[in-house]
């Protein structure tokens, strides 16, 4: 989601992107940006969203006062034993996040040597140089070089005799962040002449997952202080008593207007009725959905703004999957099943297909210009350049996505049976069978994704490649990023308007630009919001028949879960075709999707259904994601949600800032909720 950004901001946009989820309101399409207000309904205690906003906000500045760090740990070479204090010098070396220092002895007389590396996670790549050292002066006196290491993933080493370029010895081994290591590489005489590379830690490292794991406690610290409040508050006897202490007129008036009919509900029991669907502006909302909605965009909010800068809160270099990758497709999975809903709401309260059209048109043509602005933001750099203009993008894709699935469901949209709207039953399977059309489409659709993607020559490069090219593939097609894709995006878009810092160059040094938001990609795009469609199908079609509903989920999380085993062979690089977000494999379609019908799976009954969670916080910002979204990209450098850390290298003070920064945006979305303010296009 980058394009020429200032140079901060687009410094940590080439560390953590590969493209990442956006979000955005599901309702029925407009012609214009607007603020509306709508009435929405709240479950709960009055005054409760209020103290779970205000008990977010205090768990985030627990978590910055618990996860502020003291000292910074001793970095480079002044922790090791004052051996050698001549040589101190020159083995300090300056260490940053994720990485620890070590130190090559070189005892070997008459023998210098170099050391290279890969990382673990980087398949069949080459191995770089690291550092070179010079042969041993005397013996007892060994030759040091100091170098850091990456400590993110699993290092192999790869020692050389530099002279005769042949194998000395090769380590594995997992680093630690800010630790100290030796590699003593010497000659042994145990009867036979031999060479032993031994490992040895200097000064143990610091636990790096530390305050991921302090604020994971204090998450969980939150959930289980919020649900024993709501456990006292349907209980008789402390409802009396909350009762007696507040106006009872009061609370009256407030839960009649946050809920328009106290029948509705039962504000101090939560127990929500099966006909708990209506939501501002569809009488076909539901609050799972929203619920949804609001959980990816909180998880996308925090992985953009960095996650504390862990890996595993960045996009994947290639194929596999991290945390930051599962976002985007869920927005699309959900943005799927809220066309269906939203759509069948408008047709029936009489709208005509044609002018549809013209709203889902022009809500397309406004989701693409948004997205470019957000991708291009040179107002700190002056006029920005046509030549060097970012095409592709999450909101870009989103609009495609938009427009192709709502029109095609606009052309064969059918009229609810009267037996499916009044006796809540509907014919086995019609979900299926009313969209037989639809299903050919995206059949064919698919058949060009495959076609394109394992039959297009790309010149240079072996048909079929999957691959990130780079140091990849030991280096034989360095230029042949993403294959089919990647030369599709440059021979019709050019490599100046794509992103120029895939997450491929973290662990594969590719030097092409590649878009994770490119053409060929935006096919399985629209696939994954038609399994979304899906899903809202089922939801609308078997409204209130709740076993039903919960059997047809499991069948698609089963059957889509078996298509990606069946591909990928359960393995992350042998496969046939492997689980890619930067191509947007098929199946890593068909694996996301599994997962968001698990997810489904789990919510309907809990949240709309039993009523046993009402969504909070993440509902919040579900119901007014593209604000959440823009405000959050256009504001990310401005305070409060970022300010100068004191030490730029602690994964502690990233994760506290991050942690806060999300915070707020769940608060301004719960405040924007009160008011009743949600923004639409």
């Amino acid at each position: 989601m980058t394009g020429a950004r200032p140079p901060t901001a687009e410094k940590r946009r080439a560390e953590e992107r590969g493209g990442a989820g956006a979000a955005f309101q599901e309702a029925a399409p407009g012609r214009k940006l607007r603020l509306e207000s709508a009435a929405g309904d709240m479950r709960g205690a009055p005054g409760a969203g209020w103290a779970l906003a205000a008990l977010l906000l205090a768990a985030s500045m627990l978590s910055a006062a618990l996860l502020a760090p003291g000292g910074s740990p001793e970095q480079g070479a002044e922790a090791e034993p004052q051996r050698d204090l001549d040589l101190d010098k020159k083995r300090h070396v300056e260490l940053k996040m994720d990485q620890a220092l070590l130190l090559i002895h070189n005892e070997r007389l008459g023998t210098n040597l170099t050391v290279s590396w890969k990382s673990e996670r980087c398949y069949c790549c080459l191995f770089q140089f690291l550092v070179n050292v010079s042969q041993s002066g005397e013996p007892g006196k060994p030759s040091i070089a100091a170098v850091s290491v990456s400590t993110q993933h699993r290092s192999v080493l790869q020692i050389n005799d530099t002279l005769e370029e042949k194998e000395i010895c090769r380590l594995e081994y997992k680093f630690g962040e800010f630790g100290n290591y030796s590699v003593l590489v010497k000659d042994t005489y145990n009867g036979v002449s031999e060479i032993a590379c031994d490992l040895v830690v200097n000064k143990n490292p610091v636990d790096s997952d530390l305050p991921v794991t302090i604020a994971f406690l204090i998450g969980l610290s939150l959930v289980i202080a919020i649900s024993f409040l709501r456990l006292l508050l349907s209980l008789d006897d402390f409802s009396n008593w909350i009762s007696k202490a507040i106006n009872s007129r009061e609370t009256d008036r407030l839960i009649n207007s946050e809920l328009g009919s106290p029948s509705r509900a039962d504000p101090l029991s939560g127990d929500i009725q099966p006909e708990m669907w209506r939501q501002v502006g569809s009488p076909y909302r539901l609050r799972c959905v929203d619920t949804f909605r609001g959980l990816a965009l909180i998880l996308m909010v925090f992985v953009n703004y960095g996650g504390g800068k862990y890996w595993y809160f960045k996009h994947s270099s290639w194929n596999g999957l991290t945390v930051a990758d599962l976002v985007f497709p869920w927005f699309v999975f959900i943005m799927g099943s809220s066309i269906f809903l939203s759509m069948t709401s408008i047709l029936q309260r009489g709208c005509s297909k044609f002018k549809l059209l013209g709203k889902i048109a022009w809500r397309s043509f406004l989701l693409i210009c948004i997205g470019i602005f957000i991708v291009n933001p040179n107002y700190c750099l002056g006029p920005l350049s046509w030549d060097k203009v970012r095409i592709p993008g999450v909101l870009q894709r989103l609009g495609v996505t938009y427009f192709v699935v709502a029109v095609l469901e606009l052309l064969f949209a059918k009229p609810m049976l009267e037996n499916c709207v009044l006796e809540r039953s509907c014919p086995f399977l019609r979900d299926i069978t009313d969209s037989w059309p639809q299903w050919l489409f995206i059949l064919i659709l698919e058949s060009i994704w495959l076609g394109l993607t394992f039959l297009l020559p790309v010149p240079g490069c072996p048909t079929g490649y999957l691959g990130p090219g780079g140091i990849g593939d030991f280096g034989k097609y360095p230029n042949c990023t993403g294959g089919a894709a990647g030369y599709i995006d440059r021979l019709l878009l050019g490599d100046d308007h794509l992103y120029q810092h895939p997450s491929s160059a973290v662990l594969y040094h590719t030097k092409v630009a590649y878009d994770p938001e490119g053409i060929l990609g935006t096919i399985n795009s629209i696939v994954m919001a038609f399994l979304g469609v899906q899903a809202g199908k089922i939801l609308l079609y078997y409204k209130d028949q709740t076993k039903d509903i919960l059997i047809r989920f499991t069948v698609w999380c089963f059957i889509l879960g078996l298509i990606s085993v069946a591909l990928t062979k359960v393995s992350e690089n042998e496969a046939f075709i492997p689980i890619n977000k930067n191509l947007w494999s098929i199946s890593y379609v068909t694996t996301l999707s599994s997962f968001a019908f698990f997810i489904l799976l789990v919510l309907y009954p809990v949240v709309d259904v039993r009523g046993l969670w009402t969504g909070a916080p993440f509902f919040y910002p579900g119901m007014n994601s593209i604000l959440v979204y823009v405000g959050h990209e256009v504001f990310e450098d401005y305070f409060p949600f970022q300010w100068k850390l004191k030490d730029n290298q602690s994964h502690k003070e990233h994760l506290t800032q991050n942690i806060v920064a999300t915070a707020l945006w769940v608060l301004i979305a719960y405040i924007l909720y009160k008011k009743k303010i949600f923004w639409k296009i």
